[in-house]
């Protein structure tokens, strides 16, 4: 209620600056003189008037003229005139006196400006209580040229700009003007208070409340005895700025300086109102009543009493009141509400008519922030069935109250029936918005779901869910039956056909409960739930019991016509075209106007490529004036036109025309609906035809973009690419468009993907294609026209090709005998509407001339195969006498290894005889011997003796010596480190043998008796194991150097280990004569060769000259050497 009172307040502090303004300009003319004197002309006489009893005007004005009296004199009259009310007599003066008054005298202008000020301001002040707009106006326009003159008189006067600049304020529509006024006046005398309240209330109208209270303070502290209209101000201004406290001070400050100030009182009024309990409500009425019998013509107090006479449902005092406030004012933000109040008053008594009438005309008069008519507004559109103007009305309060509840609600259920998708969807918005602010509204949660029906099925089905169960556990009622069905159809929609019949079972039996109640309506309900479990009967292809149902509605109500059209289609499916013909017939009999009737029908002759009757149907649905812009009608009609390009009996020289029109028809589609897919596809297919193929391409491509469910454009992609000759990528797009759509069962399809094969020149394929088609299809003319045809085509490249084998050409053969069978079968029985027969005939002779040539064929490709196989024949002899031979060689071989083998193992018998007493142990009685210093004694018990000194034949013993500690340590040598030096070391040894080059002479010849039998490799591993020290023994003593020099027959100081060394020495003996028998027979198994005897004994020479080296080094690196320790040593060799 207080954003209306800014108009009025601006009345107020007008009304209260004017006074002090006047009351300053005024003084210099009205004084406290009881009488006025008029000098005579040319005389010193002097007309005493007595200001309390002025004769007539006329009287005063004819003495006036007579003495020629001056400006001041006339002025002064004039206003005692105004003062006592005598306002015509005040507006006679003051207009006389601009032509006839005395202006000879020095400073006449000021009096000339005050004049005009004056009558200007009175003027003013009859325009503002002027109802009639045509007298207002010429008033103003008076005023206007009053202050026009006196600006040419003395422009920058402070009472002259303050009088103009508060008519420019009343005006409405020149504040900025008003406002620099005030400013000059401010700048010239800055506690001017007509200024001060001048700024104050253009900021108020500004809405910069807080300097409106700032102006209003510097007034008050200027003059503290401002009258109460100044504190009425202020206390507006600390409304404004959310500070009630205050607010009521400053309404109950004025009301004390002035017990008559209705606007004190309508503001305590309303600040009771608001508090919203029976008492305060109580105080507010009184003040308001009170404000009444002060100034009943007051339009606020009027517009307050009729609200509340409102809610007391008093409508004849609402309307009462309302209008008087309505008459009663030109604030126009003041008339809306009255117009808004008379106007809800009519419109809860059912007028409808007047109730919109003031509803316009308070839109008319209100305010951008005052939207309560506008929603007012929108209910009478609704109610008339206007939506898009009721939507707009509501749109305007939704601008300004975003988050108002019954707004969205009611916004949301405009636009939710809306066919424009950008209006469900700012639905469904709104239904969201509802919904989630209030979770607990069922009714915004079924709207909701109703709106996303056709944008999500999902979300839809859960919101119808979630209704269901606040029905039940928040309210206690039951699910209506409504909802139950939609529930079962959106299950429907999803494919889950089980819980869509559950619920529609359960909507029947919710519809019987409620008959009892209404049976008209539950009966009508009834009606189309059994339509919807029918249509479900027929997805689970019960289409027995889906019959049933149909008939039986049609019993009860025979002018439903969906379900004739269903047990057409049903019979169209099954392929009984008559009757379904039949059914659509009956449908067109209980309405002739029906569109879907005539287009079922119409689908019916394309289907059988009757072009001619299916485009006359379509034409006759456009022919209606209701269904005269049909899409569905347009766009069959656009593929007739395309279609006729494929007919065998098309007329070429019209392909153009005809490519022309089916454009026209598609473009017809898309100018009314842009988003329309299909006609896009259309669009496509023409440009196809005319060859733009890489534009049609792109078509395709934004459709497929679009949505990826519509079969054709996929289909459509894959033939520019089979014209482009991309048969790669058309193949692969047919087979997805099978696999996608179809399941691989459509034979149109499997049609196009064997004419990708065949222009590809993949026959096979293309021919297994068709005959997948013809399992599917086996009486259809055209797919067995294409097998035949390709079976030709076939056989025809396998008889030309030179190369080709007798089964081929003989299979050939038979392709092409069969195909002329079915040529000749095709040119009697075929179907003319698919393919001309004379082709059928023309292909069959073909065929029976290549069959007329078809035993050369053979005979050449019998005699090419009888070459083959003879030659086959004499490969396979070679390859036979090949691998005879081959045998042969590999059995020859088997028996020089088996003979080989034999000697290895007779030579390995031999080696293992002669040396199973290699190493043997011998105990001799010491021979007594004088003791020598540092030296040992021969033969003692331990010593080891080789196989020869057995015989006697050649071999030595060597003396026994004991090594002495050596400074540095040696590196201890492992049995298989020196047997790696025995056998490998071949480089070494060289050079050890040419250190000793000079002891050649001492070398003992050794016995050959029992030796050439044995290899050299044998007797280096025989002779190594002497080179192997004792680990025990040289571990015994720390600082000893370990016994890796010692040589074969020298005692060891310690007796019980050397023989335990000579135990182990025999077993690895044995052991390595097997690992030796081995390496020979490996060696010899393989083919190489033995070394000579005599090298054997040479190595084990050389191993015996390198031991004795080495010694002989250690011994030199030590120092001096005793010359008996080198005697025995060579001895030892010897």
């Amino acid at each position: 209620d207080f954003s209306l009172v800014p108009d009025p307040l601006r009345t107020r502090c007008f009304g209260a600056c004017e006074g002090v303004r006047r009351d300053t300009m005024t003084s210099r003319y009205i004084s406290s003189a009881t009488s006025i004197e008029i000098p005579l002309r040319d005389t010193d006489e002097v007309i005493e008037l007595d200001v309390e009893q002025l004769p007539d005007g006329e009287e005063v004005i004819s003495i006036l003229k007579d003495e020629r009296a001056p400006l001041h004199i006339w002025v002064a009259l004039a206003l005692h005139y105004y003062k006592q009310g005598k306002f015509d007599d005040f507006v006679s003066v003051l207009e006389t006196s601009r032509t006839d008054a005395d202006v000879s005298y020095k400073d006449h202008e000021k009096d000339q400006m005050v004049a005009l000020d004056t009558l200007a301001a009175h003027y003013v002040q009859l325009a503002r209580k002027e109802k009639q707009k045509e007298k207002r106006k010429e008033l103003f326009a008076q005023a206007t040229l009053l202050y026009t003159t006196a600006d040419k008189i003395v422009m920058y006067d402070p009472n002259h700009l303050l009088g103009r600049a508060y008519f420019c304020l009343l005006e409405g529509d020149k504040m900025d003007q008003a406002e620099a006024q005030f400013n000059f006046v401010l700048q010239q005398s800055p506690e001017s208070i007509p200024a001060l309240l001048g700024k104050a209330c253009i900021s108020f109208n500004k809405k910069d409340f807080k300097g409106a209270l700032a102006f209003y303070k510097k007034a008050l502290r200027t003059n503290p005895n401002c009258p109460g209209a100044v504190r009425l101000g202020m206390g507006h201004c600390f409304l404004k700025l959310g500070n009630s406290e205050k607010a009521r001070l400053a309404f109950q400050r004025a009301l004390d300086l002035d017990k008559k100030c209705v606007g004190a009182l309508v503001g305590l009024a309303v600040l009771e109102l608001n508090n919203k309990n029976h008492d305060s409500i109580k105080k507010g009425v009184e003040l308001l009543s009170k404000a009444y019998t002060i100034d009943s013509s007051y339009p606020m107090v009027l517009n307050h009493l009729a609200d509340h006479f409102f809610f007391k449902k008093d409508y004849a005092k609402v309307q009462h009141l309302a209008l008087h406030a309505f008459h009663g004012t030109d604030v126009e933000a003041m008339q809306a509400e009255s117009c808004y109040q008379l106007a809800r008053a009519f419109h809860i008594q059912g007028d409808h008519d007047q109730a919109f009438q003031y509803y316009y005309q308070a839109t008319q008069f209100a305010s951008g922030g005052y939207v309560l008519p506008h929603y007012g507004l929108g209910q009478m559109y609704i109610a008339r069935g206007d939506t898009e103007n009721a939507a707009l009305c509501l749109e305007k309060v939704l601008a300004s109250q975003p988050n108002n509840y019954e707004t969205l609600k009611i916004l949301g259920s405009l636009y939710a029936s809306s066919p424009d998708p950008k209006k469900r969807e700012a639905a469904r918005g709104h239904l969201k918005k509802v919904t989630e602010e209030t979770p607990d509204d069922v009714e915004a949660l079924i709207e909701l779901a109703g709106i996303l029906e056709q944008m999500d099925i999902s979300a839809s089905l859960q919101a119808y869910e979630k209704a269901s169960q606040m029905l039940k556990d928040t309210v206690g009622a039951e699910v209506p039956p409504e909802i139950l069905n939609n529930i079962a159809a959106l299950h429907f929609r999803c494919g889950d056909y089980e819980k869509a019949k559950s619920y529609y079972e359960q909507t029947l039996e919710r519809c019987r409960q409620e008959r009892l109640q209404d049976e008209t309506y539950y009966s009508n309900i009834t009606v189309s739930i059994n339509y919807n479990l029918a249509r479900l009967y027929e997805e689970l292809c019960d289409f027995e019991r889906a019959e049933q149902l149909y008939k039986g509605i049609l019993k009860e109500h025979p002018s439903y016509v969906d379900c004739y059209l269903r047990l057409g289609c049903m019979a169209r499916d099954r392929e009984q075209i008559y009757e379904a013909s039949d059914w659509f017939k009956e449908a067109l009999q209980k309405n002739q106007e029906h569109a879907d009737a005539w287009a079922l029908i119409g689908n019916l002759h394309l289907a059988k490529h009757e072009w001619g009757p299916g485009q006359k149907k379509f034409e006759r649905i456009l022919k209606n004036p209701e269904t005269k812009s049909d899409t569905y009608s347009n766009l069959s009609l656009g593929n007739v036109w395309l279609q006729t390009l494929h007919t065998s009996a098309r007329d070429r020289a019209k392909d153009k025309k005809h490519l022309e029109r089916a454009l026209d028809y598609y473009k017809d589609v898309l100018r009314k609906d842009s988003r329309n897919l299909y006609a896009a596809n259309g669009i496509g297919s023409v440009l196809a035809h005319k060859g733009f193929f890489r534009e049609a391409r792109d078509v395709f491509a934004q459709v497929r973009e679009a949505t990826a469910d519509m079969p054709d454009v996929w289909l459509n992609l894959a033939h520019i690419y089979v014209e482009q000759k991309q048969y790669i990528s058309a193949i692969q797009m047919y087979e997805n468009c099978l696999k996608k759509f179809y399941s691989f069962h459509n034979t149109d399809v499997l049609l196009y993907l064997a004419r990708a094969y065949f222009m590809s020149g993949r026959l096979e394929d293309c021919k297994t294609t068709l005959l997948k088609a013809r399992h599917i299809a086996p009486n259809d003319s055209l797919l067995l026209f294409n097998l035949a045809l390709v079976e030709q085509r076939s056989a025809i490249a396998v008889l030309r090709n030179e190369m080709s084998k007798l089964p081929q050409v003989v299979g050939a053969v038979r392709e092409l005998e069969m195909a002329q069978r079915f040529f000749v079968y095709l040119s009697k029985e075929g179907d003319h509407m698919k393919f001309d027969l004379n082709f059928a005939t023309h292909e069959a002779r073909k065929c029976a001339d290549y069959l007329s040539q078809a035993q050369h064929h053979v005979s050449r490709a019998r005699k090419v195969d009888d070459e083959e196989r003879l030659m086959r024949e004499r490969q396979e002899k070679e390859r036979e006498l090949i691998r005879q031979k081959h045998i042969e060689e590999e059995q020859e071989k088997a028996r020089e290894r088996d003979l080989q083998a034999q000697k290895m193992e007779e030579a390995r018998q031999q080696f293992k005889l002669k040396t199973q007493n290699l190493l043997q142990f011998r105990e001799e009685t010491p021979e007594p011997k004088a003791k020598t210093p540092g030296r040992k004694k021969k033969g003692a018990a331990g010593d080891i003796y080789s196989e020869g000194e057995g015989d006697g034949g050649g071999g030595e013993t060597a003396a026994p010596s004991a090594k002495k500690k050596r400074r540095r340590s040696r590196k201890k040598v492992t049995s298989s480190e020196q047997v790696d030096s025995d056998t490998g070391g071949d480089s070494k040894r060289k050079k050890r043998k040419s250190g000793a080059g000079g002891r050649d002479k001492k070398r003992a010849k050794i016995n050959e008796e029992g030796e050439e039998t044995q290899s050299g490799r044998k007797k280096k591993r025989v002779i190594s194991k002497a080179f192997i020290s004792d680990e025990e023994d040289s571990s015994g003593e720390e600082g000893k150097p370990r016994g890796e020099g010692v040589e074969p027959g020298l005692p060891s100081s310690s007796p019980t280990p050397r023989a335990e060394e000579g135990s182990s020495a025999s077993s690895q003996s044995e052991s390595e004569e097997s690992e030796v028998e081995e390496t020979n027979h490996q060696d010899n198994g393989s083919g190489v060769e033995e070394e000579p005897q005599g090298e054997g004994l040479k190595e084990k020479e050389e191993a015996m000259e390198s031991t004795q080296k080495e010694s002989e080094d250690e011994e030199q690196g030590e120092g001096q050497r005793s010359p008996d320790k080198s005697d025995e040593n060579e001895a030892a060799m010897e």
